[in-house]
């Protein structure tokens, strides 16, 4: 109910209000225009309201007549006692009116009491105060070098705050090849000046153009503004990189240190920005081989030596540059750098043998190929050039050239001896022609081996050895040695005795020799006193194929050993013991000699030098003996007191390392001087028939001494004669009788004198340390001794 009651009080508000509207809406529709040009000065009458509305004067100045407005400082004023509408203030049209082409003020003005309304309006016509301007003094504008005739390019109209005509009119550009200028009307929007380009650009040709727009209003003279257009040419990527040269060509030595610059390259694009920015590289054809060696500068082009350039690897190389821009579809050009390595004698020739034999045979003729050398140099021309030669001088060897270049032959010029020389050692030296010059050495090993053409040589030639008799059968009792220069089984060599049926060689069938050392055995025991030397031959032989071999000559003398004791020749031995009887006259005076004790040993030198003493005898004043000969002689006469009978044991003995001996008795009967002479008659006869069978053995035994003696004596010359200078020693031969059956042979070795004792040996002598006890050393000067006597 109280919503309804509402409604209808809001229905009745809204009528009454709608009539109070139309009241006063009759009451203010009076109104009046005026019009008035912009710029006028301030004071500039409009028109006389009060006349142009009927009121007078003193209406408007009791009902007070005004303006009613908002504005602090406004265009326009009425006078309150006249009624007339000034200009309080310059009126610029453009900034009351924007974009208007009628510019209408109006104005509200009132009365009070009653209140009325009434409107004026002021129209401000428009005078040609402005020109038209561009929205900027210099426009830049930036167009592809690749558009196509026809493109159109809207510009920024020019602006006049005048209206009507005064506003912009037309526009016209500055002549030119490539643009032309079309204005499109749009009504309220103006005119908009459109550029259109009429011929193709070429950046390379202009890179921009400068243009003049120049815009016009309608007024008499037309008032103008212009805008400066640059039009920048866009660059397209539509030029590719050029290179400077057609050709590039460069040397460059090898070894060349890392870093050397080989080259230059230039390349210059005629666009601009990235487009004409040139990059270089090398070309994808490019061995990677040729990364190793060379890089190039992608900004300068320069080409540097990374690598070790080796011309022996290769002597040119050709390398693909290529130089492209920095285009969004980039644009390239390839070029080929040629690069020539110049040679350097940097390798040194090389030997190589290709063929070779480790041993030649001594018996190779002159001329025989031992090996064949090749000799490579890696450099070319001069560099390359070797010449081969040995190191060593006086050798049997040379290089003889081959048929083929840098071959040689290694051939032998001279006989070969390996006994001389086993092994070479060849400096191969090859040398090349650089400069400067290097060189190369290689060293071969030759073997010769050995031929079997060397016979075996003894060490000594002839042999003569000295041995003791009653040696142990089945010992070494001396040794041989021979000798071959050769090797292996041509210098193995085995030893055997030369035996033939001869009675001469009888004695060869009791000594064997070790094949492989040379020594020999006796097989039985040598008997001085049957055997004094003998000689037989030895022979060497090789293992060669075919062997050789050679023979020496053994001289062995029998050495004596105290093997004999000492035999009493007188008195005369019977039943094993020696005892004789001597009478002599008792008027004897000292020194008459009562007999003489005859021995003998069939040993010689020491071990057959024989003396005398007494052992046993009955009066030492009356009797004495002599040490060397045996005699028995009185020492004083004899008296009255003596007895009658005396005994006499003599000893005789040897003078050996171990002396044997013998004795005799010897009863000497003193008798009265007659009984003497007749026992003495009896006795003479007996002893000189027991001294004519003694003197008779003596002989016997003397010539048969002397008879070996002198044959020793020719062999040994003969032996002498027959020996080289090397092994020869000058025997001096000198018999001497110093006694009993005595011999010897002296020779002289340096400042020293040796004697080769006999069966009887001189008193003073020694033996000879390393002789085997057969060699005596003769001081200068000999002491006198006696002679023994048998």
């Amino acid at each position: 109910m109280e919503q309804r009651r509402h409604e209808r009080r809001r229905a009745r508000g809204y009528m009454v209000g709608c009539v109070v509207f139309v009241l006063l809406w009759s009451v203010a529709s009076a109104q009046i225009r005026y019009s008035i040009s912009e710029e006028v000065n301030e004071g500039t009458v409009v028109g006389n309201v009060a006349k142009d509305l009927g009121l007078d004067k003193s209406t408007l100045r009791d009902r007070k007549y005004r303006i009613v407005t908002s504005h602090a400082n406004p265009i326009f004023h009425v006078n309150q006692n006249d009624g007339i509408l000034y200009v309080s203030r310059k009126i610029d049209r453009e900034e009351v009116c924007t974009q208007s082409i009628t510019c209408l003020i109006n104005l509200k003005t009132v009365l009070e009491n009653p209140l009325e309304v009434h409107y004026v309006e002021v129209e401000v016509l428009d005078v040609n105060d402005h020109s038209p301007s561009f929205p900027e003094d210099e426009k830049a504008l930036e167009i592809s070098e690749n558009v196509l005739p026809g493109v159109r390019i809207p510009l920024k109209p020019a602006r006049d705050p005048d209206g009507g005509p005064f506003s912009v009119q037309h526009y016209k550009l500055s002549p030119n090849d490539h643009f032309r200028l079309e204005v499109k009307d749009k009504g309220k929007d103006g005119k908009i000046p459109i550029l259109v380009v009429q011929k193709s650009l070429d950046r390379e040709a202009a890179e921009s153009h400068s243009l003049v727009l120049t815009a016009l209003d309608g007024g008499k003279p037309p008032k103008s503004g212009e805008m400066k257009i640059i039009v920048n040419v866009l660059d397209i990527n539509d030029n590719a990189p050029v290179f400077s040269q057609d050709i590039y060509s460069v040397m460059l030595d090898e070894n060349a240190p890392v870093g050397t610059t080989v080259i230059q390259v230039n390349a210059t694009d005629l666009d601009d920005g990235a487009n004409g920015d040139v990059v270089y590289s090398f070309s994808n054809s490019v061995s990677h081989r040729l990364f190793n060696l060379f890089d190039i500068n992608p900004t300068t082009g320069e080409i540097t030596v990374i690598g070790l350039i080796n011309y022996e690897e290769n002597d040119i190389y050709e390398i693909e540059i290529q130089a492209s821009d920095k285009g969004l579809a980039p644009l390239a050009t390839q070029k080929s750098v040629i690069i020539k390595i110049v040679d350097v004698n940097d390798n040194a020739p090389e030997i190589e043998v290709t063929s070779f034999s480790s041993s030649i045979p001594e018996d190779s003729r002159p001329g025989t190929t031992v090996a064949l050398i090749s000799v490579n140099d890696l450099d070319s021309g001069l560099n390359g050039k070797v010449i081969c030669s040995i190191g060593e001088e006086d050798v049997p060897f040379a290089l003889s050239p081959s048929l083929r270049d840098k071959m040689f032959s290694l051939v032998t010029k001279s006989p070969l001896d390996r006994e001389k020389q086993s092994q070479y050692d060849l400096t191969i030296t090859a040398k090349d022609a650089g400069k400067p010059s290097l060189s190369s050495e290689k060293t071969i090993s030759i073997v010769v081996s050995d031929v079997n053409d060397n016979r075996p040589e003894f060490s000594l030639s002839p042999y003569t050895f000295y041995v003791y008799e009653a040696n142990e059968p089945g010992t070494s009792v001396f040794s041989v040695k021979a000798y071959d220069r050769d090797e292996n089984d041509n210098a193995r060599i085995s030893y055997h005795i030369f035996r033939n049926i001869s009675n001469d060689n009888k004695l060869t069938s009791f000594l064997n020799i070790n094949s492989e050392n040379g020594d020999i055995l006796a097989l039985k025991s040598f008997d001085f006193e049957t055997l004094k030397t003998f000689q037989f031959q030895v022979v060497a032989s090789d293992s060669g194929t075919p062997p050789l071999s050679s023979n020496v000559t053994v001289n062995v003398f029998i050495l004596d050993q105290n093997d004999n004791a000492p035999v009493i020749l007188y008195p005369v031995s019977s039943n094993g013991s020696a005892e004789g009887v001597e009478e002599i006259p008792r008027n004897v005076n000292a020194g008459h000699l009562v007999t003489k004790v005859r021995a003998y040993d069939a040993d010689i030198g020491y071990n057959g030098w024989l003396l005398f003493s007494l052992q046993e005898v009955t009066d030492h004043s009356l009797f004495g003996l002599d040490r060397y000969t045996g005699q028995i002689r009185t020492l004083r006469s004899f008296t009255e007191t003596d007895e009658a009978e005396h005994k006499l044991l003599i000893l005789v003995k040897d003078n050996g390392n171990v002396s044997l001996s013998a004795t005799a008795t010897v009863i000497v009967k003193v008798v009265e001087p007659k009984e003497a002479f007749a026992a003495s008659d009896v006795k003479s006869a007996a002893k000189e028939d027991e001294g004519n069978d003694v003197t008779f053995y003596l002989m016997i035994t003397l010539g048969s001494v002397s008879v070996l003696f002198f044959i020793s004596i020719i062999v040994l010359i003969a032996m002498q004669c027959s020996k080289t200078t090397d092994y020869t020693s000058k025997y001096l031969q000198e018999p001497n009788y110093d006694g009993t059956l005595c011999h010897s042979i002296q020779y002289r070795s340096g400042d020293k004198r040796y004697m080769l004792v006999g069966p009887r040996m001189s008193i003073g002598s020694t033996i000879a340390p390393g002789s085997h006890a057969n060699t005596l050393v003769l001081p200068d000067r000999r002491r006198a001794s006696g002679e023994v006597r048998r």
